[in-house]
């Protein structure tokens, strides 16, 4: 399992987020968010996303971070233990994943994960090897990875699992690794919109989305952070 204990290199690096958020990231963001909700009445890229989330029996989960994959894991029980509880078929039954803050890697793919060396600067490791990760190890489930395979991300996004990518944690993150790596804050941001995971969107902000599924009638769970 990756060891999420926090490092002084991890500290120092979410000091920078912080600060680069404030200063470039976080405002960058919000522009195009606040942009996008004027001009999105009566409909955006988000809502249309929201009017997917239509299940029978739904829930929501917040994960503010990667916390060894267990959001993928709650994600999982939910889909494979409702169906039978409530005696409605799967299809009746459907979850949504808020990726926020420091989970957002999580919806990367395995390329931007060795380009950007996203586990050593998520404090991430490789189950096999115990050090940090140059690969999603939550998308393809190796022995080892996760303690319910079925719970990878490829196969969640198959099933009824929706999954949002916070914009602000994005855009504050990837100009913290850009200003690190000596690159153009929107040149990273745009390689890491290209290499998300496939099923993954991009949605505002984490928090409006929760809001989001929770007035599509969402019940609302908290992942560990």
């Amino acid at each position: 399992m990756p060891d999420q204990r926090v490092s002084s290199n991890r500290r120092e690096f979410l000091g920078g987020v912080a600060a680069t958020a404030a200063a470039a990231g976080l405002s960058a963001a919000f522009t195009t968010a606040s942009s996008s909700a004027q001009a999105g009445s009566p409909g955006t890229d988000f809502t249309r996303w929201l009017d997917t989330i239509t299940w029978k029996h739904m829930q929501v989960y917040d994960a503010p971070a990667p916390s060894n994959g267990m959001v993928l894991v709650y994600a999982w029980a939910y889909l494979s233990t409702a169906p039978q509880a409530y005696g409605v078929p799967e299809s009746d039954v459907g979850a949504v994943v808020v990726l926020r803050r420091f989970a957002i890697p999580i919806g990367f793919s395995d390329d931007t994960w060795a380009k950007y060396k996203l586990g050593e600067v998520f404090n991430v490791n490789d189950p096999a090897t115990k050090a940090p990760a140059t690969r999603n190890p939550f998308a393809y489930i190796k022995p080892g990875d996760l303690p319910v395979p079925d719970a990878a991300l490829e196969k969640l996004v198959a099933r009824n699992v929706r999954f949002g990518l916070c914009n602000l944690a994005l855009t504050a993150l990837s100009t913290t690794v850009a200003q690190k790596m000596g690159m153009r804050p929107e040149e990273v941001k745009s390689e890491w919109i290209a290499g998300m995971f496939p099923g993954i969107q991009v949605v505002p902000s984490g928090v409006v989305a929760i809001n989001g599924a929770q007035a599509r009638g969402c019940s609302y769970c908290f992942a560990p952070g």
